[in-house]
This record gives structure tokens, sequence and C-alpha cells, in this order.
């Protein structure tokens, strides 16, 4: 239940900050209302006697916004938060005391103000808290009036400084992001070049072994020149098809700068990672791993990534395996441990991004319980040349 309206309150904060164009933590506007409010509670307990209900009063008016904003969710009008703020502040004021703590919350008004309204209403607030000073001081001799008057308007100095920080440094993502976005159009603006290649090219060599066979068949009834044309067309497609999958897995990998992506000679160390954090886990391989090429040696790899992560964070204390099979059709990769909890997937992406990258590499994924244990299954066809 704590957890529930914490969340809510995050997403309240949020949603406050992102209609005043602030990119702040939630935490920002929470900390200034806190500071405010022990501020408010400290000023009322310095008035006692006949002064408390009239303190009292002028902490309700003060605070009148954070109780719209608690009750409701509601934001009020920055105009309004202030004329609420001046008004109790002006209450407590008919009862002044020394030190007092009553005008302290103005300098954290007009600082945020001068971050998140106007800057017509940032300006006509200092003004007011400044004017309500100076009468407090020429009426009911308010001590401090210098000092009070500074860090009113230091707030606002501070509020116009971070409005202007924030919108810099959102200026600067943005500036980032176009940059970024321009280098990933580009990037695939040239793999689709190379696609475009590969597939013309060897689309106009296979067309032509066909012609031939069939040339061959119609003419000459050459049944061993057919089959030598057909088998050499069906390499070029298959070294084809397994070069278009390797560009086009591109498409989906984040750069890497100049390390090497990893592949499936990389699982044994993974699985070694992964042990001196604390996991028991075991890896088998029977074959040769320098048969799987580097698109389905990534996919693997990922896929025995997010299947570690997920025993790490269901099941830390149950022991892992990892096994890889590989043979001259297809790798087979399981990995399984002995949690039989619920779906795995509740509340994450694991298994979607599992399923999404073993659709990418044409293979078969089944991911549950099994024999008591859960276990993740893959089986990636592995493109081979035809023996002519």
């Amino acid at each position: 239940m704590w957890e529930t309206a914490r969340d809510r309150l995050r997403g309240r904060l949020a949603d406050g900050l992102a209609q005043s164009g602030l990119t702040l933590p939630w935490w920002v506007p929470m900390g200034t209302t806190a500071f405010t409010v022990i501020g408010l509670v400290v000023a009322v307990g310095q008035r006692v006697g006949p002064a408390l209900p009239v303190a009292i009063a002028g902490f309700l008016l003060a605070t009148s916004s954070s109780l719209l904003f608690a009750f409701t969710g509601r934001l009020a009008p920055s105009w309004l938060k202030a004329l609420g703020m001046l008004a109790g502040i002006g209450l407590l004021l008919t009862y002044p005391v020394v030190p007092d703590f009553a005008p302290m919350p103005l300098a954290v008004l007009t600082g945020e103000l001068g971050s998140i309204a106007t800057a017509r209403v940032a300006f006509a607030a200092t003004g007011g808290a400044v004017a309500l000073l100076g009468a407090a001081a020429l009426t009911v001799g308010l001590v401090g009036f210098p000092v009070y008057t500074l860090a009113v308007v230091v707030g606002m100095a501070a509020g116009f400084m971070l409005r202007w920080y924030v919108r810099a440094l959102d200026a600067e993502r943005g500036k980032q992001e176009a940059v970024r976005e321009q280098a990933r159009l580009g990037e695939r603006q040239r793999i689709a070049r190379e696609v475009h290649d590969v597939v013309a090219h060897s689309l106009s060599i296979t067309l032509l072994h066909v012609t031939g066979a069939r040339h061959g068949l119609r003419t000459d009834r050459d049944i061993d020149e057919a089959v030598a044309a057909l088998t050499e067309a069906e390499r070029i497609g298959r070294a084809a098809m397994a070069d278009i999958r390797r560009t086009v897995g591109l498409l989906s990998q984040e750069s890497a700068g100049t390390r090497p992506l990893p592949g499936a000679g990389d699982i044994a160390e993974l699985v070694a990672e992964t042990c001196a954090a604390g996991l028991v886990a075991e890896y088998e391989l029977e074959g040769d791993v320098t048969a799987v090429d580097n698109t389905v040696g990534l996919g693997l790899y990922r896929i025995v990534q997010e299947s570690l992560a997920n025993v790490v964070k269901h099941a830390p204390s149950e022991k892992a395996l990892v096994r890889l099979e590989i043979s001259a059709e297809d790798a087979r990769l399981t990995v399984r441990n002995g949690h039989t909890g619920t779906a795995r997937n509740s509340g994450g992406s694991g298994l979607a991004g599992m399923t999404a990258r073993a659709g990418q590499l044409g293979a078969r994924l089944t991911a549950g319980p099994e024999g008591g244990e859960w276990v993740v299954d893959v089986t990636v066809p592995l493109a081979r040349e035809a023996v002519s």
C-alpha cells in the first residue's frame, strides 16, 4: 500500500513538472515543499498565546496549494499559489518574533516561481514579497528586513538560473539525439544499399543457373548439367540468405565501438562470469563452435545472457545448466534450472525479447516449466553450402 501511494505521488509530481516544462526529478518539488512546510511549522511554533490562532490560519493559507494537490491531485496556478503564500506569511508577520522563520518560505517561493512560472508572475511575486517584508518592518517592527529581502531576491535569481540551465540541458540532449538519429539513418541507408546489392547480384546469378538448367533439360536432356546448375543456384541462394540475415541483423544491434560483438564462442566466458557473481551454473558444449556464424552466435549469446539474468532474478539459489549442441544442420541451445514458479515474463520483456531475437534468426524457441525445471530451448538452423 505504501509503495502504491509513493508511486501515485511520483506520478502526480512528474505530471506537474511536465506541465511546467521542467525535466527535473520528482524529488525536487517534494524537497522544496518539505522545506517550506518545515519553515512554516517552526514559524507557527514560535507564536504562542493570542498569536497562535492567527499563526495557524496563516499556515493553512500559505500551504493551501500543497493541500489542494495532496487531496485532489490538482496543481494550483502559480499566481494563486503566490497569493496564498503572501497572505499566509502576512498573517504570521502580524506577530513578529526574533529570529523569525516566517519570511524564509518566501525565498523558496520566488525560487520556484522563477524556475517554472512566467517572468511576469515571478517578478510580481518577488515584488509582493519585498513589499510585504517592508510593510512588516515599518508597521510591526520586523527585524532583519535587509537579510530577508536579499534571500528573496537571491531565490528568484536562482530560479531563473535553474530555468536557463534546464532548458540548455534539454536543448543539448535534443541536439545529441538528432545527431544519433542522423547517424542511425545513415547506417540504415548503407545497410539497405548492401542488402540491395546482395539481393540483386545473387538473384541475377541464380536466375542464370536456373535458365541454364532449363535450357539443358529442354535441348540436350542433360540431367547432370541441370543438376549441377541447380545445385550452384541453391548454393548461391543460401549464401545470399546468410549475407542478408547477417546484414539486416545489424539494424537491431547497438554500436559497440571497436570492440567485437560477442558470439557463440563467448558463451563459456559468460557462464563463468555469472558463476563468479555467485550463481551455480554449468556449461556443456557439443560440436564445433566455429561452425556458428556471427549473427547466430550473437543471438545465442544474448538468449543465454537474458536466461541467466532471469535465473539470477527469480531463482538465484537454484543451479543452472547451459548446453549448446552444434550439428551440421542446426545449433540447439538449452538453459534450464530448478525453478518452476510463475511465468517469467510477468511485468517484464525478457521472454518477448528472446522470442523476437529467435524470430530474426529463423529459430524455434520454447520457454516454460518442463519436468520439474524451467527450460528455455531454442534451435537455430545453420546455413550450409551444398556439396556438389
